[in-house]
């Protein structure tokens, strides 16, 4: 637009105008509300709107005066903006008379970042509990400083018509809000109340659809037609918009399981303190022993299970209010919590306690503000963990609900064993043999959002699952790469997609093992396309040729693609988002990653930088009998490396104490047992334990059974020495399984990880270290002849000296192995050519020795776990220190899978540290593998950047 020219007045106070932009998380934040109000003080002249790209700024005034305001743009912003850049231009003079917002410009082609949903704000809780309050107990309450966002955008810029909002045109009072620059829902996109926004309803599905009670969905949380329609318990209204979720509250102290439609799908409700229903609902996911999260009313009752400390706090608080894993106290057999809540007993389960009861405005009962009137968590939620999963409410809904049930609520996501959350109606009937009822409301949903996992270790954040409250915030990257779409890995899936200097790392996705999760994977890439103008030119993906998300990657159209060793992904990551690019010791204790020798490696470590690694050292390599169902039977991979180890002597060995350990151990199957003494097993209940019976990894471990048959033994045995089905891995984490079974903790596992987790909860800091043995590697494979090659040995007991590097595998010749594996080393090409330090190999010989050593003589598995913690804490910083001794590298990166040990992560920190070197650990990055897809894009950013001489 020309401009004009400035008159007398004008032109003796000097006035001038600048076109600002504004970058980064400046929408859905209150930016332009807070741009109106710093213009409004400052007496600045012009308008803001937003755009595709941020937020543009017509300002007219003083120079001094808009230095003050550019300033302010910077250092005032709102708590959940996020300022990336701030451009100003002279522009031309308008002579506007006022400050204005002005309508949003889209353009197509530019992109901008998007804010997480925000948990429920101190003003509008107060609001929603507050009875004189028009939006008492309403539960979609929410203002510019909280509620939804990126679970309803649908396109941007960011305004209500391209939100799932826009269903619910804004009723007079809240319209005149809406358009009043002093108030705080000054340009809210979701802002409604209970004239004009969403409702909730109480349903169950009807068994019959031709019943005359039953209801069709309405728009938005029930499309689609369901098997039997509905059958409506409550609805809430203008005068009551809360009275299905007293309702809800009665179904669930009454012992139902719940589906609550949330911000990004569902979840599953019960009450956390009765241990039938618990177990039913654990029964009916499919999930008998994985721990479930608990949802508390406020940090009183909180406090009364579990202890927080001031960080801690902090995370339970803040916008994002995550789960946070913290350490839970003692309950008495009795269901009575430990004196030290306050030497009072919280009551045993069954039994309502004090007078916390009283009614509300409208007559409902509820429970009154008192923790301790609260029943404890019942030990089933998370058998054999010394941490809980706990979060406080985030939404109004789950304020509401919470405060109605007047007890702690288990809130896990809404889905059959590894499937993707329920996010709305038409999906409902994959919870159809798990809950009782259904909580819904008609806001749709637009993204997919799990609830992010978190735990807080030496006074940092780190996060175990990075989603609701996280993604899709960016990571920034040392700088600007090509746009990459990064696939992931196979578990705990993110994928990650880069623009310019921005890393845009998925909410969780989850495993990638079902179609239902590769269509939620597929449908949230183009969510991230759409949003951010995205079109990849080079793909990433893992070398694993058996992952969905590498035949995913595969068949995509680009040319340009890139595979990452999945240990270099995960040291990569440590690297961005420490912001560094530099060589350093990447660390990498893992599950399994495919190595570029066709091995299964898990325990490496790397010299590594952004663009290559070599391979410095790695445990020794050990055969997984069975291959996938060594990972489901701790115990087969037990057997089989003390077969491997020390041949028929080794295996009698612990083929006794898996026999004898299970037996001591008096495994029982308690969530059925439980049920059935109570007698309310239901015939879905039955059904998904035949199920759970029938499949292969579910095998059972009666009271006193071995954790091994003699014919699975016998078939581990034969795997073992005829190197069948049997395929090599260097994993850590198969190195705590199988010492968790000669432990006996346990032979099989439910859920990834059991055998380790429980092993580290038993485990205490302070352990003797095992010995083990450190050896140079063979020299690289292209200089050793087939015949010289170790034959499969597995015939009797050898000594430490006689193990080859490869056990039972049998000869391999170079034509067997990758083109990537025949240069011995895979070089940075920053870090120059050469191999820059010898390799080696831990030997484990003598460390199955002492673990089995300490099993026979009766050892308890806390002795044993906290001697293995102490052990793969020394050999971590041995090999740390000769690979400094070769290359005058001091910073070492810890990553992988296994350091979510906080034990074993914070034995290798101290260690290291005490040494002199420079730790980075895990943060806002899981990591496990949900971090592997941000190392995936900068490999190959990097590498398409040093393709094509742009690497400086």
């Amino acid at each position: 637009m020309p401009g004009r020219e400035l008159n007398d007045d004008e032109r003796r106070a000097g006035a001038c105008a600048e076109s600002i932009t504004v970058t980064g998380v400046v929408q859905g934040v209150g930016f332009r509300p807070f741009v109106y109000g710093l213009a409004q003080r400052l007496g600045v002249r012009g308008w803001v709107r937003n755009t595709s790209a941020g937020v543009e700024i017509q300002a007219e005034g003083t120079p001094e005066t808009l230095e003050a305001f550019a300033r302010g743009l910077r250092e005032q912003a709102p708590p959940r903006a996020y300022v990336a850049t701030l451009t100003r231009a002279a522009a031309p003079y308008e002579g506007h008379r006022g400050f204005v917002i002005i309508s949003s410009a889209p353009d197509p082609d530019a992109y901008q970042l998007v804010s997480p949903d925000i948990a429920t704000c101190a003003d509008c809780r107060r609001e929603l509990l507050d009875p004189a309050d028009r939006r008492y107990e309403y539960p979609f309450t929410n203002c510019t400083n909280c509620g939804p966002r990126f679970t309803i955008i649908e396109g941007l810029p960011y305004d209500r018509e391209r939100t799932t909002m826009r269903h619910f045109p804004l009723c007079p009072a809240c319209r005149r809000e809406y358009e009043d620059p002093t108030d705080r829902r000054f340009h809210a996109e979701p802002n409604a109340c209970p004239v004009c926004g969403p409702r909730v309803r109480l349903v169950r599905r009807s068994e019959n659809g031709d019943s005359e009670d039953a209801v069709r969905p309405r728009r938005g949380d029930v499309e689609g037609s369901t098997e039997g329609g509905a059958v409506e318990l409550a609805a809430g209204s203008e005068a009551d918009p809360a009275a299905p979720i007293r309702a809800a509250a009665e179904l669930l102290r009454a012992g139902e399981i719940l589906a609550v439609k949330g911000l990004g799908g569902f979840h599953l409700a019960c009450d956390a303190t009765d241990g039938e229903v618990v177990c039913r609902l654990k029964e009916r996911k499919r999930r008998p022993d994985k721990p479930l999260a608990v949802m508390f009313r406020d940090l009183d009752e909180l406090r009364a299970h579990c202890r927080v400390d001031a960080d801690e706090e902090a995370l339970l608080t803040s916008p994002e209010h995550p789960i946070v894993l913290l350490e839970w106290r003692a309950i008495a057999p009795d269901g009575g919590v430990g004196p030290e809540v306050g030497g009072r007993r919280a009551g045993s389960v069954g039994e309502d306690v004090g007078n916390g009861w009283g009614d509300d405005r409208r007559g409902a009962r509820v429970q009154k503000h008192d923790a301790l009137a609260s029943r404890p968590v019942h030990p089933e939620v998370a058998v054999g963990q010394r941490y809980l999963g706990a979060m406080l409410p985030y939404t109004p809904l789950h304020i509401l609900l919470l405060r109605a049930a007047g007890r702690p609520l288990v809130m896990t996501s809404g889905n059959l064993a590894e499937e993707p959350i329920v996010k709305e109606w038409d999906e409902i009937g994959r919870l159809g043999g798990i809950a009782d009822a259904y909580l819904i409301h008609d806001r749709e949903i637009a993204a997919r959002y799990d609830d992010s996992v978190a735990l807080v270790r030496r006074g940092r954040p780190r996060l175990v699952r990075r989603s609701r409250g996280f993604a899709p915030f960016p990571v920034t990257l040392p700088r600007k790469l090509p746009q990459v779409l990064a696939c992931g890995a196979e578990l705990k899936n993110t994928f990650c997609a880069t623009r310019d200097a921005y890393a845009f790392l998925s909410q969780h996705i989850g495993d990638l093992e079902n179609l239902e999760t590769l269509e939620h994977y597929e449908a949230s890439i183009a969510v991230y396309e759409k949003l951010f103008r995205l079109e990849p030119e080079v793909v990433a993906y893992d070398l694993h040729p058996e992952y969905l998300a590498t035949k995913y990657a595969l068949a995509l159209p680009q040319e340009e693609k890139v595979g990452v060793q999945h240990h270099h992904a995960h040291v990569a990551a440590r690297l961005v988002e420490s912001g560094r690019e530099e060589r350093l010791i990447g660390v990498a204790l893992d599950g399994l990653g495919y190595g570029d020798d066709g091995v299964l490696w898990g325990g490496e470590v790397l010299i590594a930088d952004l663009l290559g690694y070599e391979r410095a050292a790695h445990l020794e390599e050990l055969p997984l009998p069975g291959g996938a169902l060594a990972i489901e039977r701790p115990a087969r991979t037990a057997a089989g490396w003390a077969f491997a180890l020390f041949g028929s002597e080794g295996l009698e060995r612990a083929a006794r104490l898996l026999r004898s350990r299970a037996a001591r151990r008096g495994t029982v199957t308690r969530c059925a047992t439980a049920v059935t003494r109570r007698g309310t097993v239901t015939r879905r209940d039955a059904a998904a334990r035949r199920d759970a019976a029938a499949r292969p990894d579910s095998a059972a471990e009666g009271e006193g059974a071995p954790f091994l048959s003699d014919e699975e033994l016998a078939a581990v045995a034969q795997q073992v020495a005829n190197g069948e089905n049997a395929p090599l891995t260097t994993s850590c984490g198969r190195l705590f399984d199988a010492v968790a079974a000669l432990a006996g903790i346990r032979g099989s596992i439910t859920y990834e990880g059991q055998a380790a987790i429980e092993l580290e909860m038993m485990s205490r800091p302070g352990g003797e270290p095992y010995l083990f043995v450190i050896e140079e590697e063979p020299e690289p494979m292209e200089a050793r002849e087939v015949s010289d090659l170790p034959a499969a040995s597995c015939s009797g007991p050898r000594e430490v000296s006689d193990l080859p590097a490869a056990s039972c595998s049998g000869p391999r010749g170079v034509s067997d192995l990758p083109a990537a594996s025949r240069s011995g080393a895979r070089l940075s090409c920053a870090a120059g050519g050469g191999r820059a330090a010898p390799g080696h190999v831990v030997r484990l010989a003598p460390l199955l020795a002492a673990v089995m050593a300490d099993a026979e003589a009766g050892r308890e598995p806390g002795y044993i776990g906290s001697r293995l913690h102490a052990t793969v804490a020394a050999l971590t910083l041995e090999l740390c220190r000769r690979v400094r001794a070769a290359t005058g590298l001091s910073v070492a990166a810890l990553t992988g899978g296994v350091f979510q040990n906080r034990l074993l992560a914070d034995l290798c920190e101290d260690a290291l540290v005490a040494d002199g070197f420079e730790v980075l650990s895990g943060g806002l990055v899981p990591t496990n593998d949900g971090g592997v897809a941000l190392g995936q894009a900068a490999v190959a950013g990097y590498t398409v950047l040093h393709r094509r001489g742009l690497l400086d």
